[in-house]
């Protein structure tokens, strides 16, 4: 059995960028294993955040990559996502992985798949894992129904999700850029 990772939502307003990821670790589709996890931490000397869902293992090891691309890119977003994305794509190995990331900058609000897409959404708003869809509902309710900030945002539809999805619990990981 694997452990997969759960909920992740980027919201992005007025400037900033907010990633929120919840803590919810779970084992086949009936145990938590963690309460705690994060999901969420700060990249390339603290300027990119990034979010990940999937299996734990592989989201660590895609993160990892993620930073080498950073560096080698000289913190380009978009430029290291796409190198990552076509490696992912192409590298044996590396298509076995099953993870998603978000990956975010001053700039720049990317989803990065193992398929070779690098989608930067219209509306500022992404997310990604089992309860991604009920977060991006919510965030996106709020975004254009309210004056809150990215990161009230991102920490609301993280809650909202966790009350509807199995898979997402309210223990929160908050990054904003």
């Amino acid at each position: 059995m694997s452990l997969k990772g759960t909920t992740i939502v980027a919201v992005r307003r007025n400037g900033k960028c907010a990633v929120a990821g919840d803590g919810q670790v779970t084992m086949g589709e009936k145990t938590i294993m963690k309460g705690t996890a994060k999901k969420v931490r700060r990249l390339y000397n603290g300027k990119v955040v990034v979010g990940f869902a999937g299996s734990v293992a592989d989201a660590f090891s895609l993160c990892e990559k993620f930073e080498a691309k950073l560096t080698q890119y000289s913190g380009g977003l978009k430029k290291a996502a796409v190198s990552l994305a076509q490696d992912w794509r192409s590298d044996k190995a590396l298509r076995q992985l099953e993870a998603m990331l978000i990956a975010a900058n001053e700039e720049e609000l990317l989803v990065i798949s193992g398929t070779g897409e690098v989608i930067d959404p219209d509306d500022g708003i992404a997310a990604i894992g089992s309860g991604g869809m009920y977060a991006m509902a919510a965030a996106k309710a709020m975004l254009e129904n309210t004056d809150l900030e990215a990161k009230e945002i991102a920490e609301k539809a993280i809650r909202i999700a966790s009350e509807i999805c199995v898979f997402t619990n309210g223990n929160i990981t908050l990054e904003e850029v």
